[in-house]
């Protein structure tokens, strides 16, 4: 498997190599379509001059010209009829057309820089052919020549040419040099990253990654610690979870085997019989609700697919729930007070809704003493439906708030457990909550009350 490292490498090789080849195709391209003919009347102002010294000096043509090509000049003078004279550096190619030197004979001028095709992979400026050339008819000791020339690249531009391609290699050299280096500064903290999430995998959540970088690579990292921070907060809790339950399912069922062996293996009184059995029964009573809350639990992980949402009055809503726990209320001599306005509708799934106010009409009877009160509000605002749930109880400890609402999490243990209650039920309210898009928080003090607000979304 090819290391991200080499792949880096190879990626710049080619975009050095791509970026090269468009580079040189468009300065290919603006040569032909905008420096070309530029070139070309350049050239013919320079061979017009070289026509007029000829013409002016006839005695001297043949110096001249020779001077002319030792200063950078490649140049073919013929007559048209056999007699053809090279100064300077031989054309690589002489594909000169015989109607080109008679067009020059002619009088015309010849603009074969201008008509040079157009190649994609050939700059015209440097392909030395006779044809790649400027002719213009020049008069020299009652003679016609046709005379063709065109620069000498490699004696005008010989040392620049060898300078700018060692720059253009020396620079292509250094940035890969310089950009496999600098990759280890990309590529080492992925490294660090893929080892931390093998250790992630093995289950060691204790990592400390570099977070000084402002970069995304830095981002990353940061990320990359919250996560594996929540990881862990996540398998603490289900093996907490899985504690909890064990224990929850395990206290019951040692009561019940316990008790049903004194049942069958003693000759018990009537009475103290009927007190076994009454255990047997609260105790399996409990498991039953246990199982149902677990089982509601893991329905409402499903998320919001599991709710069947419709509009429905909320003081008719608290109302049944109010009326299904009014023997409690009564019981314990508790006044109800319901601030609810008719005018309130709320849209979620009815019937999970009614275990949210049951479980919190339910905790504030159980847990108040009696003589109390409890209090139902509920206004709608801007974007919410806010229902609140206070009693004049005595209150939650501060430290026990942030846990209210985890899974099996009591306040108060021992007397939790003796009234068969599974400390699941808050967990279920936020999840239900939550579910509808809505928050759910508590507020209380020691001998002030408990106050729980419930915040949903007015849709």
């Amino acid at each position: 498997m090819k290391s991200l490292y080499f792949r880096v490498f190879l990626i710049t090789a080619a975009v050095i190599l791509v970026s090269s080849v468009i580079g040189f195709l468009v300065s290919n391209l603006y040569y032909h379509m905008k420096l070309k003919s530029f070139n070309d009347e350049k050239l013919v102002g320079i061979a017009r001059q070289m026509k007029s010294f000829i013409e002016t000096e006839p005695a001297g043509m043949e110096r001249y010209l020779q001077n002319a090509a030792s200063l950078g000049y490649e140049i073919y003078l013929t007559n048209g009829q056999g007699e053809a004279h090279f100064y300077g550096r031989s054309f690589r190619e002489r594909d000169l057309d015989q109607r080109a030197v008679a067009l020059v004979l002619g009088g015309e001028v010849y603009h074969g820089v201008a008509q040079f095709p157009n190649k994609p992979f050939i700059t015209g400026f440097f392909d030395n052919r006779l044809s790649n050339t400027v002719g213009v008819l020049v008069q020299s000791s009652g003679k016609s020549y046709a005379l063709f020339m065109r620069p000498d690249v490699l004696l005008q531009f010989g040392e620049l040419r060898t300078f700018f391609a060692l720059v253009g290699l020396y620079t292509v050299i250094i940035s890969i040099l310089f950009f496999l280096i600098s990759t280890r500064y990309l590529v080492k903290p992925i490294t660090r990253l893929t080892e931390a999430t093998k250790r992630i995998a093995q289950g060691n959540y204790n990592l400390r990654l570099p977070t000084r970088r402002r970069d995304e690579i830095g981002q990353l990292a940061e990320h990359f610690m919250t996560m594996s921070k929540e990881l862990e907060r996540v398998d603490q809790t289900r093996q907490q979870f899985v504690s909890n339950v064990s224990h929850e399912i395990q206290s019951p069922l040692t009561s019940i085997q316990g008790f049903a062996a004194v049942l069958r293996e003693q000759e018990l009184p009537s009475e103290e019989r009927r007190h076994y059995a009454d255990i047997i029964e609260a105790e399996s009573r409990h498991l039953s609700i246990l199982s149902k809350q677990l089982l509601l639990l893991s329905s409402l992980e499903q998320g919001e697919e599991a709710l069947n949402k419709k509009h429905f009055s909320l003081y008719k809503h608290i109302r049944q729930a109010v009326q299904v726990l009014q023997w409690q209320l009564e019981e314990k001599d508790l006044l109800l007070k319901l601030s609810v306005p008719d005018s309130i509708t709320l849209y979620g799934d009815e019937v999970l809704l009614q275990q949210v106010w049951m479980n919190l009409l339910g905790n504030a009877i159980n847990y108040i003493p009696p003589g109390r009160s409890i209090e139902v509000h509920a206004e709608k605002t801007l974007s919410h439906i806010v229902v609140s749930v206070s009693d004049t109880g005595d209150g939650i400890p501060p430290e026990h708030l942030p846990f209210l609402f985890d899974r099996f999490y009591r306040v108060d243990r021992a007397r939790e457990r003796t009234s068969g209650r599974t400390g699941l039920g808050l967990a279920i309210v936020k999840k239900i909550v939550q579910l509808h898009g809505g928050e759910i928080e508590a507020a209380s003090s020691p001998g002030a009350g408990t106050s729980i607000t419930v915040r949903l979304p007015d849709l």
